[in-house]
């Protein structure tokens, strides 16, 4: 986010030397006023949007109004749903979270592909969407899925507890993104799957939305996951997007 610039300082001209003496009084009380200056706002990491989570925190957050908006034919990303499910190759017995999962849309699709001896869990950074998420468990029966609540700078996964991770529309909200890849990467077992879905970033060719709403363009995205250990895996085309990318990276093989 860029700051406006700080106003010009003019100096006072007062005839004679007034002026010198005036000045260095003015700039002797300063330097022993006894009045705090009020501190600085945090700025938000480079290229980051400020306060990008600041409405999914929000304790009236209206959950099945964000319902209505998510899971929607029209929305390119739920339309894909099972193609992206195949992007992942889920398979009997995969054990995939959903980071950032929101209000749960591939719950269900992850839910029947992995199957009654795998494991789904539900993880978001809203403690509103988790209320909603662990009633959806509930009310829809889904006894394989697991709901967290993740942090900035954790997804709440144990070590090792994962065989596949799904980022989908959210790595752009990763406040800590570093810290957040660190976290999949150690969630992941060796081998392990991570695909990631967002907006694609073109200056010129894109919306404004995406331009001022969007941290990276794909290009800075797979240098940031590949330098936090993962291997790139390939570009999926998905037919149903033409906004989104898909990306599937790996985590490596244990040595040996």
């Amino acid at each position: 986010m860029e700051c406006p610039p700080e106003k010009e300082l003019r100096p006072l001209f007062l005839p004679g030397n007034r002026s010198v003496l005036i000045l260095a009084g003015l700039l002797a009380m300063a330097a022993h006023s006894d009045h705090p200056r009020a501190a600085a706002p945090a700025a938000a990491p480079a290229g980051q949007v400020a306060d990008i989570n600041a409405k999914f925190l929000d304790p009236a957050l209206d959950a099945e109004d964000w319902a209505s908006k998510f899971e929607l034919e029209s929305r390119e990303v739920f339309a894909a749903r099972e193609a992206i499910a195949e992007a992942l190759q889920l398979e009997p017995g995969s054990r995939v979270a959903d980071v950032g999962s929101g209000t749960g849309a591939f719950l269900h699709t992850f839910a029947e592909a992995v199957g009654p001896t795998g494991r789904v869990y539900a993880v978001d950074i809203s403690p509103r969407f988790i209320d909603f998420l662990r009633q959806r468990v509930q009310t829809e029966k889904l006894a394989n899925v697991a709901v967290l609540l993740s942090a900035a700078n954790s997804t709440s996964l144990p070590v090792g507890s994962v065989s596949h991770v799904f980022v989908c529309d959210t790595y752009h909200h990763f406040e800590q993104h570093h810290e957040m890849l660190a976290s999949i990467h150690a969630a992941l077992v060796p081998g392990g799957r991570l695909v990631i879905v967002d907006f694609e970033r073109i200056p010129g060719v894109s919306s404004e939305w995406t331009l001022n709403h969007v941290r990276a363009g794909k290009e800075t995205v797979r240098k940031e996951v590949e330098a936090a250990g993962f291997n790139f895996d390939r570009e999926i085309t998905v037919p149903e997007f033409k906004e989104n990318y898909l990306f599937r990276f790996r985590k490596p093989a244990a040595a040996g």
